[in-house]
C-alpha cells in the first residue's frame, strides 16, 4: 500500500522551485527560504506563478514525488508524475470499457452511489449532532429526496440517464447545505454552488478544497496505473482529468464538504481571509490559503477503518486505496467497485 509521507505545500505566489543535490529548494526574492531532501517527500504542491525547474520536475518524476501545479487561488493546472507503475494492460482494459457503455454506466453508477449515499449520511450526522440548532424538517426532507435518488441510480439505463439523477440529487443536497452552516452565517451562508469564479466564502472554501482533493485522487489513479483523464462518468476532454473528477464524486460530502464545514463551524477559517474581486468573485487570500492547507495536512493525518477493507488508515490514503480498489476491478480481481461509503 503507498504510504502517506510529507506533501510540501508552496502558497507564496511569487516563489520557484529548482534542484540541488537531491533537494528541492524553494527561493524568493533570490533568497533560499526552504531546502528539503526529495527522499523525504510523497508529494509538492505549488501555488506559485513562478513554477519550477526542469532539473527539478525531472528529479521528482526519477524519486516518484508528485509535482502539482496550482494558480495562487487554487486552479488545478497540471502534474509531473513518474513513470513508475504504468501498465498498459490495465489501461487497454480502461479504454475498453470507457468506450463500452454498459461497462462505463456500472462503474459511473458505484461512483454516484457512493456520493449520493455519503451526501446523505453528511445531512443525517448534522441532522443528529445538532438537533436543535438546524432546520430537521428541510434536512429530513432532503434526505428522504437523496435516498429516492439512489433508487433511481440503481435501475438507470444509461449514462445520460444517471447523469441527470445526480444533477437533481447534488441539488437536493445543497438545498439544506446552508443548514450545515453553524456559525457567521452573516459571512458564511450558501445559496447555490457558484464556480469560474465562486461568488461567495462558502463556494470560494469548497472550491479550493475540491481542488486539493483532485489532485490527490489524480496522483492515486497514476499511482496504481490508470489514465486519470479517461473516465466513466465525465466526458473526455482535453486537459480534463476525467477519471480524477469520476473518482472524487464519492469523496466530495465526507472528505471536503463536511472538512469546509469543519473549519467555519469550529472558527477556524476567518471571513477575513477571503479577498473580492471586482468581477464579484470571492478567493482565499494567501493568509486563508495558509490555513486551509495547513488544516488540510492535519486532516489526512487522522485515521478510520475503511468501509470495505475493515483496515485503519489515514484519511489521506482514502483516494489511494480506493484507485487500488477500482484498479483491481478493472483488471477483474474484484467482481464490481466498491465506492466509499462512509458510515
Amino acid at each position: 500500500m503507498k504510504q502517506l509521507l510529507n506533501t510540501l505545500y508552496v502558497t507564496s505566489e511569487d516563489a520557484y522551485l529548482s534542484l540541488k543535490n537531491d533537494n528541492v529548494v524553494v527561493q524568493q526574492n533570490d533568497s533560499t527560504i526552504g531546502q528539503i531532501p526529495l527522499r523525504s517527500l510523497e508529494g509538492i504542491m505549488s501555488f506559485s506563478y513562478k513554477g519550477a525547474s526542469p532539473a527539478l520536475m525531472g528529479k521528482c518524476a526519477e524519486f516518484g514525488v508528485g509535482l502539482s501545479f496550482f494558480s495562487p487561488r487554487g486552479r488545478y493546472y497540471c502534474s509531473v508524475l513518474g513513470e513508475k507503475s504504468r501498465n498498459v494492460l490495465l489501461r487497454r482494459e480502461q479504454f475498453r470499457f470507457a468506450d463500452d457503455e454498459s461497462m462505463a454506466l456500472s462503474y459511473a453508477r458505484s461512483f454516484i452511489i457512493g456520493k449520493i449515499y455519503n451526501c446523505r449520511w453528511v445531512l443525517e450526522r448534522t441532522k443528529r449532532d445538532h438537533a436543535l440548532r438546524v432546520n430537521g424538517e428541510r434536512i429530513t426532507a432532503q434526505s428522504e429526496r437523496l435516498r429516492q435518488a439512489l433508487s433511481g441510480v440503481r435501475d438507470c439505463m444509461s449514462i445520460e440517464e444517471l447523469r441527470g439523477i445526480e444533477g437533481l440529487a447534488a441539488k437536493d443536497y445543497f438545498y439544506a447545505f446552508d443548514d450545515l452552516i453553524l456559525r457567521s452565517k452573516d459571512d458564511f451562508f450558501f445559496q447555490e454552488r457558484s464556480r469560474r469564479p465562486p461568488m461567495d466564502r462558502m463556494n470560494a472554501l469548497l472550491s479550493f478544497v475540491y481542488s486539493l482533493l483532485t489532485n490527490d485522487c489524480l496522483a492515486g489513479l497514476q499511482g496504481v496505473g490508470l489514465d486519470p483523464y479517461v473516465g466513466f462518468l465525465h466526458v473526455d476532454r482535453p486537459g480534463r482529468a476525467s477519471l480524477a473528477l469520476d473518482l472524487m464524486e464519492e469523496f466530495r460530502p465526507v472528505i471536503a464538504d463536511r472538512f469546509s464545514l469543519t473549519l467555519v463551524n469550529t472558527g477556524a477559517i476567518k471571513p477575513s481571509q477571503f479577498e473580492v474581486r471586482e468581477n464579484g468573485g470571492v478567493f482565499l487570500s494567501d493568509s486563508g490559503r495558509k490555513t486551509v492547507l495547513a488544516a488540510w495536512q492535519k486532516r489526512k493525518q487522522e485515521t478510520i477503518t475503511h468501509p470495505f477493507l475493515g483496515e485503519k488508515i489515514q484519511w489521506g490514503l482514502v483516494p489511494y486505496v480506493q484507485s487500488l480498489l477500482l484498479a483491481r476491478a478493472v483488471r477483474g480481481d474484484l467482481d464490481a467497485y466498491p465506492p466509499f461509503m462512509w458510515k
